[in-house]
């Protein structure tokens, strides 16, 4: 869904009369488009409009709505800042019209330095902005490579209400929650550009909320976006919380919302009252909803007509192709099924029939002419050289049609296989973007039987199976030279995806994972080994949905050129 179009959600329910003195403040849970500084503002005065209609006195965005994020090193561009900032005045004049004040996300520059800020309008004129302190520098964020860390910020005063305004990070630490207490905050109120991860719903409320709430007595408000953004999907799941740690609120995930918050003042302080509660998706649709989104927004951000992929008849690329579909739509997916001597009845059965319930189109284009043209052009090539040919054919196949046609080519491997070098440079491991990039092997065989008897809200797929239960069954294979087998040159994926867990998400050392796993230390150590030596082709490899705390990529930055192993 572009920036400036009408957010899901919405809520059309007149205003209901309210009793003084009282607050209604409508969360704006977005999408949005980096660098898209017109469209992002239209949807801002879009919301702000729908929210007016609705009686609102104020409307909240999410962190650097304005902007998109994260905006990275856009902003050291300084004809981007100075845009950003000419873009900000519209939003402001805007609120001239008598309507409820706005508070939105964007760029703030003083004395040379920018910042990372929400700006408070009302009335034609800026009324009061905060300053974002603490700066995230891990994983996939570097705000302290782009933005000034602002002060300890001091409560926004509007309508005669002291009103916190700890942004996204900062209240993921005590301090500056603490701080805006101690300084007179009557309610907290935290924009956020929170990605998702597994299990990350959980946090945010018991983790991070529901102290600050207890520390400070006061209710909070925390707004995320959603959409896709590269390898970073936002899942919203906004809530409010009162000042008992109770929630008011909870608005869905992977979807936009305008939500519309009514809040009293009692001698206890302000409170909100109970509205709709949505739930929030559980493990395995988490995931597959983060792919549907950070796919569909991908392709669609980059107007690409559709995607094309390899359907081998295995169940990387059926998962993959069902992704595709449920978020794309199957008139957007094209399969292409490439056979050489090795590849078996059932897979060209497997794939045929996997196409026929997405209602996808589906070609057969054999590589053997095109074997037996390197073979004159290379006499001699045997061995993992042959069988690396094999996987370069098919990706210049799929790209001269996805150069042809435009379509973009989409990945079909696995974290698993990539993890360990288990993947062709510059033949599967080709494309545009990857799906399953972070995704161990035993992740896709819980998403595809998860698939095949669900379907995901908002996803345009079939309403049944997605692929055969026999390309779920039988056991993974690349199908490179005869009777080959994934076990053939790796241990079973639920020892090694245990083994990988261990080493990547949780840093151990070969004898800690060992001991972690119950696996034998030098089959560790020989895990350590691949997985090291592999860095120089995951540098290479596309971006990929993010779902875990230590994806490929920008959250793990191993050097390619490195002697040290912990065995």
């Amino acid at each position: 869904m572009r920036a400036a179009h009408k957010p899901a959600g919405v809520t059309q329910k007149p205003p209901s009369p309210r009793t003084e003195p009282s607050l209604r403040i409508a969360l704006a849970q977005m999408n949005q488009r980096v660098g898209d500084l017109a469209g992002n503002a239209a949807a801002i005065l879009a919301v702000r409009a729908e929210a007016a209609r609705q009686g609102a006195d104020l409307v909240l965005t999410p962190e650097l709505q304005l902007t998109g994020y994260p905006v990275e090193d856009l902003v050291l561009k300084p004809e981007f800042v100075r845009r950003t900032i000419e873009a900000s005045e519209p939003l402001i004049d805007a609120t001239a019209d008598g309507g409820p004040a706005l508070l939105f996300g964007t760029l703030h520059r003083v004395d040379g330095l920018v910042y990372n800020a929400m700006v408070l309008a009302e009335g034609g004129k800026m009324v009061g902005r905060t300053l974002k302190h603490e700066l995230p520098n891990y994983g996939t964020f570097d705000e302290k490579r782009i933005f000034a860390a602002g002060p300890l910020p001091d409560p926004v005063v509007w309508r005669g209400i002291r009103l916190g305004l700890p942004i996204c990070e900062d209240i993921w630490f005590p301090t500056v929650c603490g701080h805006l207490k101690l300084r007179g905050a009557e309610l907290l109120i935290a924009p956020h550009g929170s990605p998702f991860e597994i299990d990350k719903d959980d946090r945010r409320i018991g983790e991070i909320a529901a102290p600050r709430v207890n520390e400070t007595q006061l209710p909070l408000v925390f707004l995320n976006r959603v959409g896709g953004q590269d390898e970073l999907v936002f899942d919203g799941a906004s809530f409010v919380m009162n000042s008992d740690g109770t929630l008011a609120h909870q608005l869905p995930d992977f979807q936009e919302a305008l939500v519309l918050t009514d809040w009293v003042q009692t001698v206890a302080g302000w409170r909100c009252e109970p509205g709709a509660k949505a739930s929030l998706s559980p493990y395995p649709e988490d995931l597959y909803r983060a792919m549907m989104v950070g796919l569909r927004d991908y392709v669609t951000a980059n107007t690409f007509p559709g995607v094309i992929l390899g359907m081998s008849g295995g169940i990387d690329s059926a998962l993959s192709a069902a992704i595709a579909v449920d978020a794309l739509g199957p008139d957007k997916v094209w399969c292409v099924m490439m056979p050489s001597e090795f590849t078996s009845t059932h897979s060209l059965d497997d794939a045929q029939a996997a196409a026929d319930l997405l209602g996808v189109r589906h070609d057969v284009i054999p590589i053997a002419p095109g074997i037996a043209a390197l073979s004159e052009m290379l006499p001699g090539i045997d061995g993992l050289a042959a069988e690396n040919i094999q996987a370069r054919l098919r990706m210049v196949t799929l790209m001269g049609l996805s150069n042809r046609d435009g379509h973009m080519l989409l990945t079909t491997g696995n974290k698993s296989e990539m993890s360990v070098g288990y993947a062709t440079l510059y033949g599967d491991m080709a494309g545009g973007f990857s799906v399953l990039k972070d995704a161990y092997k035993t992740t896709v065989f819980a998403l595809s039987r998860w698939r095949n008897s669900r379907k995901p809200e908002g996803a345009l797929g079939p309403d049944g199976a997605v692929m055969p239960q026999r390309i779920i069954d039988k056991p993974p294979t690349a199908e490179l030279r005869h009777d080959q087998k994934d076990e053939d040159s790796l241990p079973p994926y639920a020892l090694l995806d245990r083994i990988l867990h261990a080493l990547i998400e949780q840093e151990q050392s070969v004898a800690e994972a060992a001991l972690t796993t119950g696996a034998d230390e030098a089959l560790v150590a020989d895990i350590e080994r691949k997985l090291l030596r592999a860095e120089y082709k995951r540098r290479q490899a596309p971006p990929g949905v993010k779902i875990g705390p230590r994806s490929f990529g920008r959250d793990r930055r191993y050097p390619i050129t490195n002697a040290f192993h912990t065995r």
